[in-house]
Protein backbone atom coordinates (compact mmCIF):
# COMPACT_ATOMS: atom_id res chain seq x y z
CA UNK A 1 0.00 0.00 0.00
CA UNK A 2 2.95 2.75 0.48
CA UNK A 3 2.89 2.78 -3.59
CA UNK A 4 -0.95 3.71 -3.46
CA UNK A 5 -0.67 6.72 -0.85
CA UNK A 6 2.81 7.74 -2.31
CA UNK A 7 0.02 8.31 -6.24
CA UNK A 8 -2.10 9.60 -3.46
CA UNK A 9 0.15 11.84 -2.35
CA UNK A 10 2.10 12.70 -5.69
CA UNK A 11 -1.73 13.68 -7.56
CA UNK A 12 -2.66 15.65 -4.29
CA UNK A 13 0.63 17.30 -4.75
CA UNK A 14 0.04 18.30 -8.61
CA UNK A 15 -3.49 19.07 -8.12
CA UNK A 16 -2.55 21.58 -5.11
CA UNK A 17 0.93 22.56 -6.93
CA UNK A 18 2.51 22.84 -3.02
CA UNK A 19 3.06 20.23 -0.74
CA UNK A 20 1.61 22.60 2.16
CA UNK A 21 -1.98 22.42 0.59
CA UNK A 22 -1.51 18.80 -0.59
CA UNK A 23 -1.25 17.97 3.41
CA UNK A 24 -4.50 19.94 4.11
CA UNK A 25 -6.20 18.27 1.54
CA UNK A 26 -4.92 14.44 3.18
CA UNK A 27 -4.92 15.77 6.84
CA UNK A 28 -1.30 14.76 7.43
CA UNK A 29 1.84 16.62 7.70
CA UNK A 30 3.85 18.78 4.91
CA UNK A 31 7.11 16.26 5.91
CA UNK A 32 4.76 12.96 5.38
CA UNK A 33 3.60 14.55 2.16
CA UNK A 34 7.01 15.64 0.89
CA UNK A 35 8.43 12.43 1.92
CA UNK A 36 5.77 10.35 0.06
CA UNK A 37 6.77 11.99 -3.25
CA UNK A 38 10.65 11.14 -2.44
CA UNK A 39 9.70 8.31 -2.24
CA UNK A 40 7.77 7.49 -5.45
CA UNK A 41 10.47 9.29 -7.04
CA UNK A 42 12.99 6.99 -5.93
CA UNK A 43 10.92 4.11 -6.92
CA UNK A 44 10.56 4.77 -10.32
CA UNK A 45 14.14 6.77 -10.79
CA UNK A 46 12.11 10.11 -12.00
CA UNK A 47 11.63 12.95 -10.54
CA UNK A 48 8.09 14.42 -10.61
CA UNK A 49 8.48 17.75 -9.47
CA UNK A 50 10.51 21.18 -10.42
CA UNK A 51 11.49 22.19 -6.64
CA UNK A 52 12.21 25.75 -5.57
CA UNK A 53 11.79 28.14 -2.52
CA UNK A 54 8.78 29.96 -4.22
CA UNK A 55 7.69 26.86 -6.69
CA UNK A 56 6.55 23.54 -7.30
CA UNK A 57 5.74 22.56 -10.72
CA UNK A 58 5.16 19.21 -12.48
CA UNK A 59 8.19 18.21 -14.64
CA UNK A 60 7.47 16.78 -18.24
CA UNK A 61 7.37 13.35 -16.64
CA UNK A 62 5.34 14.42 -13.87
CA UNK A 63 2.80 15.57 -16.52
CA UNK A 64 2.87 12.66 -18.66
CA UNK A 65 2.00 10.22 -15.55
CA UNK A 66 -0.49 12.29 -13.79
CA UNK A 67 -2.99 11.48 -15.75
CA UNK A 68 -2.27 7.45 -15.42
CA UNK A 69 -1.97 7.87 -11.96
CA UNK A 70 -5.20 9.46 -11.22
CA UNK A 71 -6.47 6.15 -13.17
CA UNK A 72 -3.98 3.54 -11.41
CA UNK A 73 -6.06 5.39 -7.97
CA UNK A 74 -9.57 5.63 -9.41
CA UNK A 75 -9.20 1.87 -9.97
CA UNK A 76 -8.18 0.41 -6.63
CA UNK A 77 -10.73 2.63 -5.27
CA UNK A 78 -13.27 1.00 -7.30
CA UNK A 79 -11.52 -2.42 -6.59
CA UNK A 80 -11.80 -1.72 -2.98
CA UNK A 81 -15.55 -0.82 -3.14
CA UNK A 82 -16.49 -3.79 -5.19
CA UNK A 83 -14.19 -6.19 -2.72
CA UNK A 84 -16.25 -4.21 0.46
CA UNK A 85 -19.65 -4.72 -1.35
CA UNK A 86 -20.35 -1.16 -1.47
CA UNK A 87 -21.23 -1.13 -5.26
CA UNK A 88 -24.63 0.91 -3.83
CA UNK A 89 -22.66 3.73 -2.54
CA UNK A 90 -19.89 4.51 -5.28
CA UNK A 91 -17.21 5.95 -3.71
CA UNK A 92 -14.54 7.06 -6.91
CA UNK A 93 -13.18 9.85 -8.96
CA UNK A 94 -13.91 10.34 -12.49
CA UNK A 95 -12.50 12.74 -14.96
CA UNK A 96 -14.90 13.45 -18.03
CA UNK A 97 -14.40 15.20 -20.99
CA UNK A 98 -17.55 16.79 -22.72
CA UNK A 99 -18.36 19.43 -25.67
CA UNK A 100 -19.05 23.21 -24.86
CA UNK A 101 -22.91 23.30 -26.07
CA UNK A 102 -23.99 20.37 -25.39
CA UNK A 103 -22.94 20.34 -21.82
CA UNK A 104 -24.26 23.92 -21.28
CA UNK A 105 -27.66 22.48 -22.76
CA UNK A 106 -28.15 18.81 -20.89
CA UNK A 107 -25.02 17.24 -19.57
CA UNK A 108 -24.64 19.65 -16.68
CA UNK A 109 -28.25 19.03 -15.13
CA UNK A 110 -27.28 15.39 -15.55
CA UNK A 111 -24.05 15.44 -14.27
CA UNK A 112 -25.04 17.38 -11.29
CA UNK A 113 -27.97 14.81 -10.78
CA UNK A 114 -25.14 11.91 -10.48
CA UNK A 115 -23.33 13.46 -8.33
CA UNK A 116 -26.34 14.08 -5.87
CA UNK A 117 -26.90 10.59 -6.59
CA UNK A 118 -23.68 9.81 -5.83
CA UNK A 119 -21.85 11.80 -3.31
CA UNK A 120 -19.06 10.26 -2.33
CA UNK A 121 -17.72 10.66 -5.85
CA UNK A 122 -15.55 13.49 -7.16
CA UNK A 123 -16.24 14.24 -10.76
CA UNK A 124 -13.42 16.86 -12.88
CA UNK A 125 -15.10 18.25 -15.92
CA UNK A 126 -13.58 19.50 -18.75
CA UNK A 127 -15.06 20.95 -21.77
CA UNK A 128 -13.27 20.05 -25.06
CA UNK A 129 -14.23 20.70 -28.37
CA UNK A 130 -12.09 18.57 -30.54
CA UNK A 131 -11.83 14.41 -30.69
CA UNK A 132 -10.13 13.36 -27.32
CA UNK A 133 -7.64 10.08 -27.00
CA UNK A 134 -8.96 9.16 -22.97
CA UNK A 135 -6.39 6.78 -22.72
CA UNK A 136 -3.56 9.29 -23.87
CA UNK A 137 -5.01 12.00 -21.84
CA UNK A 138 -6.22 10.38 -18.86
CA UNK A 139 -9.81 10.79 -19.18
CA UNK A 140 -12.15 8.19 -17.70
CA UNK A 141 -14.80 9.35 -20.05
CA UNK A 142 -14.66 11.48 -23.31
CA UNK A 143 -18.18 12.82 -24.53
CA UNK A 144 -18.49 13.78 -28.05
CA UNK A 145 -20.01 13.47 -31.82
CA UNK A 146 -16.27 13.15 -33.49
CA UNK A 147 -16.16 9.66 -35.69
CA UNK A 148 -12.42 9.15 -34.75
CA UNK A 149 -11.40 6.16 -33.22
CA UNK A 150 -8.69 4.97 -30.92
CA UNK A 151 -7.08 2.09 -30.08
CA UNK A 152 -7.40 0.78 -26.61
CA UNK A 153 -10.97 2.02 -26.12
CA UNK A 154 -14.32 1.29 -25.95
CA UNK A 155 -17.07 3.32 -27.57
CA UNK A 156 -20.54 3.34 -26.40
CA UNK A 157 -23.41 5.21 -28.89
CA UNK A 158 -25.51 7.59 -26.74
CA UNK A 159 -28.13 9.08 -29.14
CA UNK A 160 -27.77 10.75 -32.63
CA UNK A 161 -27.65 14.86 -33.32
CA UNK A 162 -30.23 16.15 -36.16
CA UNK A 163 -29.01 19.21 -37.42
CA UNK A 164 -30.21 21.82 -39.51
CA UNK A 165 -30.47 24.97 -41.48
CA UNK A 166 -32.27 27.46 -39.92
CA UNK A 167 -32.96 31.26 -40.10
CA UNK A 168 -35.08 34.25 -39.34
CA UNK A 169 -38.03 35.39 -41.21
CA UNK A 170 -36.37 38.19 -41.22
CA UNK A 171 -33.02 37.87 -42.91
CA UNK A 172 -34.76 35.43 -45.40
CA UNK A 173 -37.25 38.39 -46.59
CA UNK A 174 -34.17 40.77 -47.14
CA UNK A 175 -31.48 38.21 -47.96
CA UNK A 176 -34.10 35.43 -49.94
CA UNK A 177 -34.02 31.92 -49.45
CA UNK A 178 -30.90 29.31 -50.84
CA UNK A 179 -32.46 26.89 -53.03
CA UNK A 180 -29.59 24.73 -53.48
CA UNK A 181 -26.42 24.27 -50.93
CA UNK A 182 -23.73 25.90 -53.49
CA UNK A 183 -26.14 28.94 -52.71
CA UNK A 184 -25.04 29.31 -49.37
CA UNK A 185 -21.60 30.35 -50.37
CA UNK A 186 -23.56 33.48 -51.48
CA UNK A 187 -24.87 34.03 -47.90
CA UNK A 188 -24.29 35.08 -44.65
CA UNK A 189 -23.11 31.96 -42.51
CA UNK A 190 -23.12 30.96 -39.23
CA UNK A 191 -20.87 28.30 -38.16
CA UNK A 192 -20.48 25.82 -35.32
CA UNK A 193 -16.35 25.65 -35.15
CA UNK A 194 -16.34 22.24 -33.95
CA UNK A 195 -17.86 21.30 -37.58
CA UNK A 196 -15.82 23.94 -39.76
CA UNK A 197 -16.66 25.35 -42.80
CA UNK A 198 -17.77 22.69 -44.74
CA UNK A 199 -21.09 21.98 -44.63
CA UNK A 200 -22.21 18.31 -45.77
CA UNK A 201 -25.82 17.37 -46.92
CA UNK A 202 -28.00 14.72 -48.54
CA UNK A 203 -29.09 15.62 -52.26
CA UNK A 204 -31.07 13.44 -54.60
CA UNK A 205 -28.30 12.27 -55.81
CA UNK A 206 -25.60 11.73 -53.18
CA UNK A 207 -23.36 13.99 -50.46
CA UNK A 208 -22.83 17.18 -51.47
CA UNK A 209 -20.41 19.34 -49.44
CA UNK A 210 -19.54 23.29 -49.46
CA UNK A 211 -17.17 25.13 -48.30
CA UNK A 212 -18.80 28.39 -46.33
CA UNK A 213 -17.68 31.73 -45.74
CA UNK A 214 -18.73 32.36 -42.23
CA UNK A 215 -19.79 35.73 -40.78
CA UNK A 216 -19.50 34.32 -37.65
CA UNK A 217 -17.94 30.96 -35.66
CA UNK A 218 -18.31 29.69 -32.28
CA UNK A 219 -18.28 26.87 -30.39
CA UNK A 220 -20.65 27.67 -28.36
CA UNK A 221 -24.46 26.79 -30.19
CA UNK A 222 -26.34 29.23 -28.51
CA UNK A 223 -24.02 32.12 -29.65
CA UNK A 224 -25.25 30.91 -32.99
CA UNK A 225 -28.84 30.89 -31.48
CA UNK A 226 -28.71 34.59 -30.71
CA UNK A 227 -27.59 35.58 -33.81
CA UNK A 228 -29.54 33.44 -36.26
CA UNK A 229 -32.93 34.77 -33.73
CA UNK A 230 -31.23 38.08 -34.49
CA UNK A 231 -31.43 37.66 -38.44
CA UNK A 232 -27.66 37.61 -38.98
CA UNK A 233 -27.62 34.95 -40.71
CA UNK A 234 -27.99 31.18 -41.59
CA UNK A 235 -26.80 28.86 -38.80
CA UNK A 236 -26.06 25.15 -39.30
CA UNK A 237 -27.20 23.51 -35.64
CA UNK A 238 -28.68 21.12 -33.89
CA UNK A 239 -31.93 20.76 -33.70
CA UNK A 240 -32.64 20.68 -30.18
CA UNK A 241 -31.20 24.15 -29.64
CA UNK A 242 -33.57 25.55 -32.11
CA UNK A 243 -36.62 23.81 -31.14
CA UNK A 244 -38.34 26.19 -29.20
CA UNK A 245 -37.37 29.02 -31.98
CA UNK A 246 -39.34 26.77 -34.98
CA UNK A 247 -42.06 25.97 -32.88
CA UNK A 248 -42.91 29.78 -32.15
CA UNK A 249 -42.11 30.56 -35.77
CA UNK A 250 -38.74 32.79 -34.38
CA UNK A 251 -36.90 30.56 -37.12
CA UNK A 252 -37.56 28.92 -39.89
CA UNK A 253 -35.81 25.76 -41.04
CA UNK A 254 -33.46 26.09 -44.78
CA UNK A 255 -32.91 23.99 -47.09
CA UNK A 256 -35.36 21.18 -45.96
CA UNK A 257 -34.87 19.00 -49.28
CA UNK A 258 -31.40 18.16 -48.72
CA UNK A 259 -31.09 17.16 -45.00
CA UNK A 260 -27.83 16.83 -43.16
CA UNK A 261 -26.71 13.53 -42.18
CA UNK A 262 -26.99 12.75 -38.37
CA UNK A 263 -23.89 12.56 -35.49
CA UNK A 264 -23.72 10.24 -32.96
CA UNK A 265 -22.59 11.20 -29.63
CA UNK A 266 -20.86 8.71 -27.94
CA UNK A 267 -18.83 8.19 -24.47
CA UNK A 268 -15.61 6.68 -25.59
CA UNK A 269 -14.17 4.92 -22.26
CA UNK A 270 -10.68 3.56 -21.41
CA UNK A 271 -10.84 0.07 -21.50
CA UNK A 272 -9.41 -0.86 -18.60
CA UNK A 273 -12.09 1.36 -17.02
CA UNK A 274 -15.49 -0.18 -18.50
CA UNK A 275 -16.34 -2.14 -15.45
CA UNK A 276 -15.41 0.72 -12.74
CA UNK A 277 -18.92 0.63 -11.44
CA UNK A 278 -18.70 4.39 -11.33
CA UNK A 279 -18.16 4.66 -14.67
CA UNK A 280 -20.96 2.15 -15.66
CA UNK A 281 -23.56 4.02 -13.26
CA UNK A 282 -22.90 7.31 -15.30
CA UNK A 283 -23.06 5.56 -18.82
CA UNK A 284 -26.57 3.95 -17.81
CA UNK A 285 -27.79 7.51 -16.33
CA UNK A 286 -26.45 9.54 -19.89
CA UNK A 287 -27.70 6.59 -22.06
CA UNK A 288 -31.37 7.04 -20.33
CA UNK A 289 -31.57 10.98 -20.27
CA UNK A 290 -29.40 11.48 -23.46
CA UNK A 291 -32.67 10.32 -25.83
CA UNK A 292 -34.41 11.53 -29.00
CA UNK A 293 -37.22 12.13 -26.80
CA UNK A 294 -35.54 14.08 -24.60
CA UNK A 295 -33.36 16.07 -27.07
CA UNK A 296 -35.52 16.01 -30.21
CA UNK A 297 -38.64 17.23 -29.57
CA UNK A 298 -41.09 16.21 -32.30
CA UNK A 299 -42.90 19.17 -33.03
CA UNK A 300 -41.24 22.00 -35.20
Amino acid sequence: MDTLVNLQAFLATAEAAGFSAAARKLNVSTSVVSKRVTQLEAQIGTVLFHRSTRQLRLTEAGQRYVHRARSVVADVGDLLSRMGEKDHDLVDQLRIKAPTSLTTARLADILSVFQTQNPGLKLEIVLIDRPVDPVTEGFDIAIGAFPHSFGGVVDEPLYPIKRLLCASPSYLAAHGAPRHPRDLIDHRCLSFLPTGPEWMFDGPRGRITVEVRPMLSSNEGQVLVKSALAGNGIAFISHYLVADGLRSGALQVVLPEFPIPELWVKATIPARRINAAAVQALLQLLKRSLSPAHLEPQRS
